[in-house]
């Protein structure tokens, strides 16, 4: 387990950044692991979403846990969404990413937003982390703040700020998503002393320009979920027209039955 979750550590290289997909079920994990991705991210929308439960609102612990025991025999390094790490108590926090690290989870993601749009303290967070890798040490803890994807008001400061306190906390990476200014994060790359992680947007700067900037992942998010729903309300429109239904690249029930394990397990 330490030698996954080492390589697990390898893959955030600035200049050659972690292209990171992520999942929300066991076929869209089995088959990013089957292209070929090293390593893959559980998305928290998408596994509240097929649940029927809200993001972000800490309503999703059990859910969670459930998908990293399902993903656990795939062929693939997996980090996991545990929002604000559903409990605002730093051992219950550390006991529940224990459980998740002896199901062979080699990273998380740890947010500082909370669900009424609000960012979370930082000596709170930084008490998550640090009860984290006290528990799970060679755990990457990538630290999440929201300063960004919540619009405060003048988010440099207050990202670089929460992002020390995280790494002197013990945080292996920082997480910035809703800032795709390349200039902006190349400041952040260059003043934070951890591996960056950036959120791919559509519309956004792509690989290349990201890696330029600095940046060792590069994650998808819900992306890849809201993309899977767009493609199915797409072919259901399509049917109703009477237009072509079948995208590219379409997998075939076989190919889709392949991706479960032998009995079903």
């Amino acid at each position: 387990m330490i030698d996954r979750r080492g390589a697990f550590h390898a893959l955030h290289r600035a200049g050659r950044p972690l292209l990171l997909p992520n999942a929300w079920d066991h076929a869209s994990a089995a088959a990013l692991a089957a292209g070929g991705h090293p390593a893959i991210g559980t998305t928290s929308l998408g596994v509240a979403a097929a649940a029927g439960l809200t993001d972000g609102a800490a309503v999703t612990a059990g859910e969670t846990v459930a998908l990293a025991r399902r993903l656990a025999g795939l062929p693939v390094l997996l980090s996991v969404d545990v929002e604000a790490g559903f409990s605002d108590d730093p051992a219950e926090v550390a006991e529940y990413v224990t459980e998740l690290a002896g199901l062979g989870v080699v990273g998380i993601n740890l947010e500082d937003g909370r669900p009424d749009g609000t960012l979370a303290e930082p000596e709170c967070v930084a008490d998550k982390v640090a009860a984290v890798k006290a528990a799970v040490p060679d755990l990457f803890v990538n630290a999440r703040t929201d300063t960004w994807w919540l619009s405060v008001v003048d988010p440099l400061p207050q990202t670089l700020a929460r992002a020390h306190a995280y790494r002197a906390a013990g945080a292996d990476g920082i997480f910035v998503p809703g800032t795709v200014d390349l200039a902006i994060l190349r400041v952040l790359t260059e003043r934070i002393d951890a591996p960056v992680n950036a959120l791919y947007q559509t519309g956004g700067p792509g690989l290349t320009e990201l890696t330029a900037a600095g940046v060792a992942r590069v994650s998808t998010g819900s992306l890849l979920f809201r993309a899977a729903l767009g493609a199915a309300l797409a072919a259901v429109d399509a049917i109703r027209l009477g237009g072509p239904t079948a995208p590219a690249g379409l997998p075939s029930y076989a190919e889709v039955q392949a991706l479960v394990p032998t009995g079903g397990d």
